[in-house]
């Protein structure tokens, strides 16, 4: 029976940065080896840190810690934030903005586009160390406290991230210690269900300064050995860790509907309190633990026989571990889960405990067993712990890693427990199947391909070219798939764009030596399109523009429609068949026809992609297609006086044409001292003349040329812009009459005298047949459009870059739309144009151009910005001064500088140390310690400054069963007597 799938969510994105783990994968591959990644400081480094060298020194100091690299750094200028900003804003918060737009790029989110899905913020962080440093320092006036407490305080952890992301969904922090980001989680999970977001995506942190050691206190929870060992016989605590995770959720219709890529689909949630019903504040209960599982179970409707594996809360402490061993046993049997069923893990052995971040670690590591279906070992597993009752119990002990043994599809649980007793679990299942991209029917994955990347500044881009060529090296993905895949991410201003089939073609080319990036125009350079004349025509042409432009193939058959019948079956057979003959082609009454249908149709669709033309200049034919898309002519006007002129011309007189390498003045001279009867066709540059006339006096003055100038006759069957002509400028005079031109509303450049005509003005129809007789003064049309728009970009919109070599040669930059001469790589040539146009700024559509391909996990934004050198907060190693102690009512307290330690008795010290402890004046005779307020934090201090005022280790286990003042002197003074008996007995 197949799932209601109502109210599952789908994880859609996912990122983090681990103590030694940069990612996600790089965090994988250490859970998978049953690798911890802890640093052990040297003495160096813990002086740097600020770790002062009496507590570095003392034994009990454990100088290891789950380290987060490059904590310290953070790319301000990508968020817009000022350096004196970045200087107050706690590393967590910086570390989370850059966490939460990996996240988001990873589900396919654009960023820096409007939010359309309402995505929500959830957040948790640690307590900010570097405000308390801040303020310690004493360094801040008035105006930067308060800027201080803004840039730290964790009210504002959801909602910078919201501002910053532009994100318009709800935006809390979430603050219950430990368990604090999977309760974010449960909490998107129902505003997700609510209808509150779209999107959600929860983030957290915890990366405090300085990075350094801890104090161990024996039956404390962290760890004496340095190493987190969680249900292990050498358990013996904690070991702290910094880190960063973020995820993204969806509802689970909306994603597949879109297609959107899945780490897994989380099934329900449930969050409790462990309430009273615990030995004190910070102390695990058991019976919460199972209430959370259980809620849990219901709320996801699935039945605990499909469960087959159990991320735990795994602090790896001798006491917490079997608590949560004993509940998570007991609860899952009852609800029917068999012997052995379920496969137990713990990545706080592998990184540590990440405080606020600790349960979203949990869930990426769960969502990473389900998606590959690998269940890895326990980290540094020797034994399991013998307080742990596995007789029966549905749990089990990984020691190797291994395949997936349980049920399917594989489903996982997630527990996460807080200080204070607020209780997370949540429930996930592997990312639904997804057919191989070689399987589809598109039959996409082996076409050429448009990539794009883009980045804040040069040294990110090449960071993320690198980064994506080895990512494609390591995990081949179809080129159609990462093409639609970042074609969806945010444009930033530094770009590059490769043209590829292949995984290979791409990485080749994403590490192929290129120029120094420069950052895209904010402001796009005007567009200036170019329209060809007759001469560049090909058989086939239309079909490298119509694989690699989207909306061109739809625009060639409205212009084709606008033509007769029998010429539009011409028209498509020439335009789209390579093997149609090529002499067919050149005539005129095919060739004009052709050549108006592909510019316009390729016109129409770049205007479609975002690219609109300021102004237009055409060439001879292409002054039609210019005054067409310019507005002055409609569509079937043009196409009647395009198909008119072609045949009229093809029916005068034959004649050549010769291009001579010389200016315009120099060819009348040459004219004059010829003799010849020929005339000036066209001036395309300062040193680029056409002439026309009858072939043979185009033959013979070619030989008077005798080498002094280069010169090649044109590929045409009739002398343009001659007397030859006239018999055609006649006839399309009688087709002009009663065409009245429509006031034009993009400005374009006229032929016979190369002036603008600007928005708004309205031509005479007899102009079109005026141009074909007189010179075409292309060279002046661009000086004038050079001119009327500075630093305007011109784009060849037809086949062959003749024009483009006209405007440089005219001062402006240029971009040939099809230059590719042979048919192979045409359609390449195409998309590497799309590709130019969009690197220097123009606003193209790549999602466009990226076709049918799915959205895939690739790697994200490659932040490296500056170091931002945190400050640091000496730590001291003394408890503080005792506090003044009575024992018994009302005894007058006394202070702890009356005498030294020596001459009072075990009574008068505990007494003190309980008042030091728990902050009182006096102790009443069989007080008890935790109803006067202490708690199992409270009782580790405690046993630490007993161990140093006795001189004998006392341990919190014994302290925790003694509870009273009574028990605690007698505890004591039994550990003293055995200290006695043993130094005697050492002594004989």
């Amino acid at each position: 029976m197949s799932r209601d799938r109502s109210l599952d969510i789908a994880v859609t994105g996912m990122a983090g940065r681990f103590p030694g783990a940069p990612d996600v994968a790089r965090l994988w591959e250490a859970i998978e080896q049953g690798r911890p990644l802890f640093h052990r400081l040297t003495p160096e480094e813990l002086e740097q840190a600020g770790v002062p060298a009496e507590l570095a020194d003392d034994p009990a100091y454990v100088p290891v810690h789950g380290r987060l690299a490059d904590a310290d750094r953070f790319d301000h200028e990508f968020f817009g934030v000022s350096p004196r900003e970045a200087r107050l804003l706690d590393p967590q918060q910086r570390l989370m903005l850059e966490c939460a737009w990996s996240a988001l790029e990873d589900a396919g989110h654009r960023l820096r586009e409007p939010d359309t899905r309402r995505t929500g913020v959830y957040a948790a962080a640690s307590s900010s160390e570097h405000l308390r440093t801040l303020l310690a320092g004493g360094e801040l006036d008035d105006p930067e406290f308060d800027e201080a407490i803004v840039a730290n305080e964790r009210d504002f952890l959801a909602t910078r991230i919201a501002y910053k992301l532009g994100l318009t969904g709800p935006a809390m922090a979430v603050l219950t210690a430990c368990s604090s980001s999977l309760v974010a989680v449960h909490l998107a999970m129902q505003a997700l269900n609510n209808g509150e977001c779209d999107q959600a995506l929860v983030v957290a942190a915890s990366a405090n300064a300085p990075q350094a050691g801890h104090l161990h206190i024996p039956g404390g929870i962290l760890s004496g050995s340095g190493v987190c060992r969680p249900f292990d016989a050498g358990s013996d605590g904690a070991v702290g860790g910094s880190g960063v995770v973020g995820v993204v959720l969806r509802r689970f219709q909306d994603a597949a509907d879109e297609g959107a890529p899945m780490h897994g689909v989380l099934l329900g949630s449930a969050v409790n309190n462990d309430g009273a019903g615990k030995p004190g504040f910070s102390a695990p209960a058991a019976a919460g633990q199972e209430r959370v599982i259980r809620e849990a179970f219901a709320a996801a409707d699935v039945d605990v026989s499909s469960l087959g594996y159990l991320e735990t809360h795994g602090t790896g402490t001798p006491v917490g571990d079997p608590i949560e061993w004993s509940a998570a046993s007991a609860v899952l049997a009852e609800l029917g889960a068999a012997p052995g069923q379920i496969q137990v893990g713990a990545v706080k052995g592998n990184i540590g405990h990440l405080d606020a971040a600790a349960g979203l670690a949990g869930l990426v590591k769960a969502l990473l067993v389900v998606g590959r279906g690998t269940v890895p070992p326990l980290t540094s597993f020797t034994g399991p712990n013998p307080l742990l009752d596995q007789d029966g119990s549905p749990l089990a002990l990984p020691t190797t890693a291994g395949p997936w043994r349980g049920p399917e599809p594989r489903r996982a649980a997630v527990s996460s427990f807080g200080i204070g007793g607020t209780n997370a679990h949540v429930l996930v299942e592997q990312p639904p199947a997804v057919a191989p991209a070689a399987a589809r029917a598109d039959g996409t994955s082996g076409e050429d391909r448009l990539v794009v990347l883009s980045a804040a500044d040069p040294a990110a881009l090449r960071r993320a070219r690198a980064r994506l060529a080895d990512h494609l090296d390591a995990a081949p993905e179809t080129v159609a798939d990462v093409a639609r895949t970042l074609a969806q991410r945010a444009v930033l201003p530094y770009r590059c764009a490769v043209v590829a089939s292949t995984a290979a073609e791409l990485s080749a080319g994403l590490r192929a030596a290129a120029p120094e990036a420069v950052a895209a125009e904010r402001v796009p350079a005007p567009l200036v399109f170019l329209l060809p004349g007759q001469g560049t025509q090909k058989p086939g042409m239309a079909l490298p523009v119509a694989r690699a432009l989207p909306g061109f193939a739809e625009a060639l058959e409205g212009c084709l429609r606008a033509f007769g019948t029998s010429l539009a079956a011409e028209l498509g057979e020439a335009l789209y068949d390579e093997a149609f003959p090529a002499e067919r082609l050149e005539a005129t009454r095919l060739a004009q026809p052709a050549l108006f249908a592909v510019e316009y149709a390729a016109a129409t669709a770049l205007i479609g992609l975002g690219l609109r033309p300021s102004a237009l200049i055409g060439h001879s034919l292409g002054e039609l297609t210019a005054a067409c898309l310019a507005g002055s002519l409609d569509l079937p006007t043009a196409a009647r006086l395009v198909e008119h002129r072609g045949r009229l011309m093809q029916e005068c007189d034959p004649g050549a044409m010769l291009a001579v390498t010389c200016s315009v003045e120099e060819a009348e001279q040459l004219l004059a001292e010829s003799g010849a009867g020929l005339e000036i066709a066209a001036v395309n540059t300062a040193v680029d003349t056409v002439l026309t006339g009858p072939v043979a006096e185009i033959d013979a003055f070619a030989a008077t040329l005798d080498g002094r100038y280069r010169s090649r006759r044109l590929r045409t069957s009739h002398a343009f812009h001659s007397a030859l002509m006239d018999p055609a400028a006649a006839g399309l005079r009688e087709v002009l009459a009663g065409i009245r031109p429509a006031p034009a509303e993009v400005p374009w450049a006229g032929n016979t005298d190369g002036v603008l005509v600007p928005a708004g003005a309205v031509v005479t129809a007899d102009r079109f047949a005026e141009q074909l007789r007189r010179p075409v003064r292309f060279a002046d049309g661009l000086t004038t459009l050079a001119a009327a728009f500075p630093g305007a970009l011109a784009v060849e919109v037809g086949p062959g870059r003749v024009l483009s070599a006209f405007a440089e040669a005219a001062g402006l930059d240029a971009v040939p739309l099809c230059p590719a001469v042979s048919a192979e790589g045409a359609a390449a040539s195409v998309s590497a144009a799309l590709g130019r146009l969009w690197t220097t700024g123009q606003p193209v559509a790549v999602e466009r151009l990226a076709g049918r391909g799915r959205v895939r996990h690739l790697p994200t934004y490659p932040f490296e910005g500056p170091r931002w050198p945190l400050p640091v907060r000496r730590v001291t190693a003394a408890a503080g001064q005792a506090a003044t102690v009575s024992y018994a009512d009302p005894v007058p307290v006394q202070s702890s500088a009356t005498g030294p330690e020596e001459a009072r008795g075990p009574v008068e010290l505990v007494c003190e140390l309980w008042c030091e402890a728990l902050g009182l004046d006096g102790i009443r005779d069989g007080a008890d310690f935790f109803e006067l307020g202490g708690d199992s934090l409270t009782v580790t201090r405690l046993a630490r400054r007993m161990s140093q005022v006795f001189g004998v280790d006392v341990p919190v286990r014994e302290l925790l069963a003694a509870r009273t003042v009574d028990g605690h002197v007698a505890l004591v003074e039994d550990l003293l007597i055995q200290q006695l008996v043993a130094e005697a007995e050492g002594a004989l």
